[in-house]
């Protein structure tokens, strides 16, 4: 029978490249950053553009329904 240290090799002399992951990380952490505050902003821009026709300033406002009230 195989033991186990047959069928599952020692992997001790694997070794991380920290240097790179924390490049990726901290690029990748300052491209999300930039796209959130675009998204942010640019959602906060296109809400104060106001519709430039004037056909509906010019028109009566539209009344309000009054809701009766509810009998229990």
């Amino acid at each position: 029978m195989a033991t186990t240290e047959t069928l599952f090799p020692d992997r001790s002399d694997f070794e991380y490249d920290y240097e790179t992951l924390c490049t990726a990380g901290v690029i990748l952490a300052v491209i999300m950053f930039v796209a959130g505050i675009l998204i942010a902003l640019s959602k906060k821009f296109t809400n104060c553009v106001k519709p430039s026709s004037n056909s509906n300033s010019s028109a009566t406002p539209v009344p309000k329904t009054e809701v009766p009230p509810q009998t229990v």
